[in-house]
């Protein structure tokens, strides 16, 4: 029954719920170590978003069943964010080595991941799962490259964050073409 409870506890949690940063909220920058095709390198917000807007989705841990198939999503629909000038990244509190892997097998070497070890990405984001506050919760952002939030959601059902956030990337693009 003990082990029971978190399982329970997921379920019942997982549908949509607020993320804190809203729409027109600036986004706090970070720096932190990522990985893209099992090679490690500094991942910058403040640089992707010279580039266009960032897709920033949070999930819990690297090769947990939800977390896979949303990485999974993620690299089907790679190409289709890149089309649209979108960079894609996942944070959650894994070590740089366990994404290293992650990258590679589940995420296809399409995009990158991100370390928060010490979880301050996650705390800027108010992107702390409340039943287990060394994990991210589940949520997706869409960032302008102004630095502003523009879309948000949180679900711990990984479904709808892949189709939600690429709406979001083409409804900015439609209101601001190049």
């Amino acid at each position: 029954m003990k082990r029971l409870l978190p399982m329970l506890l997921l379920c019942c949690c997982a549908g949509a719920s607020m993320a804190a940063l809203q729409p027109g909220a600036k986004a706090p920058e970070f720096t932190t170590q990522a990985s893209l095709a099992g090679k490690a390198f500094q991942f910058s917000l403040a640089e992707a978003l010279k580039k266009g807007p960032v897709v920033l989705y949070f999930y819990p841990a690297a090769f947990t069943p939800g977390c896979t198939a949303e990485a999974h999503d993620f690299a089907v629909a790679t190409a289709d964010f890149q089309a649209l000038g979108a960079t894609v990244i996942g944070v959650s509190h894994d070590d740089v080595n366990t994404l290293n892997r992650f990258s590679v097998s589940e995420c296809r070497n399409k995009f990158a991941v991100a370390s928060d070890p010490d979880q301050h990405i996650m705390k800027s984001y108010d992107a702390v799962l409340a039943m287990n506050p060394k994990l991210a919760d589940r949520t997706s952002y869409v960032i302008s490259p102004e630095g502003k939030i523009i879309y948000s959601y949180s679900a711990l059902n990984p479904d709808k964050h892949v189709a939600n956030t690429l709406a979001a990337v083409k409804r900015w693009v439609a209101e601001h073409p190049h």
